[in-house]
Order: structure tokens, then C-alpha cells, then sequence
């Protein structure tokens, strides 16, 4: 991934916080047939000083079969993203020199893919999503709650998909390479559009300002 200086992200924990936050990945594989995506929700570990990424395919789904080689991948991971209006910049009534652009959050994880199909490690990974995913709730919901027989039946229908982490590329382009007063016209701009996914974006500019403080 092509990454300027202004928006390569070295932090760790803000590369942990955006995969937690947007936890459905796209993990790009290649076999014989050639390349495929796959839309794949994951959790992040972190096992002594390694990274991995864990989740789950259906066992209808060849993918996992990729892994039976160890072969390398790719997750993708796409934080708050969003369109940024010349008219947003104060230079704009100034001299006019100002053109639309596109802001975004990128996380690359590269890595060597593993399939399991141990009941007891599907059974542990089930409860590790469901916990994470579950805990905003007053009454989180647990795989325990379900029939014995039943989440068994299920676990027999997916297959776990791990990923060793090897190299992680991070980009939060967020118009780092504007002033402090220029990135905040956009930041309100964003926010005046009332749009959801706008706000999210704002909110992670805001993050980056230099005087965020």
C-alpha cells in the first residue's frame, strides 16, 4: 500500500483500536484459480509480541482449504472513510486552489493463513466473538445461552480461519499535511453534514490534530 510520510500510523494501539472498532475484514487469498476476497469478521490477539487474527468461514466455503499449505494473505481492514468538500477550506475564498479529496482509514495485515476444524478450538473462538461482540448489550447474549446439541450442530458447519500477523501496513489519511486551523474547517464541515459516517470521520481527524489535547 502506497503510504506518505503525513499519514503512515507507527501506533499500535491506534492500529488495534480501528480493527477493534471495524472488525469486518476483507482477507484476500491466492490458489491455482487465483485471487479471492472474503468478507470475514475478526478478532485481534495479541500473543506475546505477535499478532494474530482469528474468525471463522463456513465449511461450504473453499477458502479455508487455501490454508491447508499455510499459504500467505491478506486482511483488510477499513476504518472511518469519507468525501472532503473544497468548499470546507478557508483557502477557498483566498485564491481558489483547493480540490476535492478523499479521506480514509487502512489497516494491511499480512500473514500465514491456518484452517481448524477442532471442536474445542471453534467452541473457544465462538465464545471470545460473542463475548467481545455482545458486551455493550445491558443482557449480552452467550453461546451458552443455546442447546448443547445445537451449537455442537454449528460448530460442525464452520471451519476456523487464523492468521500468524507478519507485516502490518497502517494509513490514516486525515489531511495531516494541512494546518491545525485548515484540518478543523473540515472537521466542522464534516460534522455541519449531520451524516452519520461524516461524524466518524470528523471524530477521527480530531484525533490527529496536533492540539488535540
Amino acid at each position: 500500500m502506497y503510504i506518505p510520510t503525513h499519514f503512515h500510523c507507527e501506533e499500535r494501539a491506534a492500529v488495534l483500536e480501528l480493527m477493534a472498532q471495524y472488525p469486518l475484514a476483507t482477507m484476500v487469498t491466492h490458489d491455482a484459480e487465483g485471487l479471492a476476497a472474503n468478507p470475514l469478521p475478526m478478532l485481534a490477539e495479541i500473543r506475546g509480541e505477535q499478532l494474530f487474527l482469528i474468525g471463522h468461514v463456513a465449511r461450504a466455503n473453499p477458502v479455508w482449504k487455501t490454508a491447508a499449505s499455510h499459504s500467505t494473505c491478506l486482511a483488510i481492514f477499513q476504518g472511518a472513510q469519507g468525501y472532503i468538500s473544497p468548499q470546507w477550506y478557508a483557502s477557498k475564498a483566498i485564491d481558489g486552489k483547493v480540490v476535492p479529496t478523499w479521506n480514509y482509514q487502512a489497516v494491511h495485515c499480512h500473514g500465514s493463513l491456518t484452517a481448524h476444524d477442532d471442536p474445542i478450538w471453534l467452541k473457544q473462538l465462538l465464545h471470545k466473538l460473542t463475548n467481545t461482540h455482545e458486551r455493550s448489550f445491558a443482557q449480552p447474549w452467550s453461546v451458552d445461552d443455546a442447546p448443547n446439541d445445537y451449537v455442537e450442530r454449528m460448530l460442525k458447519a464452520i471451519v476456523g480461519i487464523e492468521i500468524a500477523v507478519t507485516r502490518v501496513e497502517a494509513k490514516f489519511k486525515l489531511s495531516q499535511n494541512k494546518s491545525p486551523a485548515e484540518m478543523k474547517n473540515l472537521i466542522h464541515g464534516l460534522e455541519a453534514t449531520e451524516d452519520a459516517q461524516k461524524a466518524l470521520l470528523g471524530k477521527a481527524m480530531r484525533a490527529v490534530l496536533p492540539d488535540s489535547t
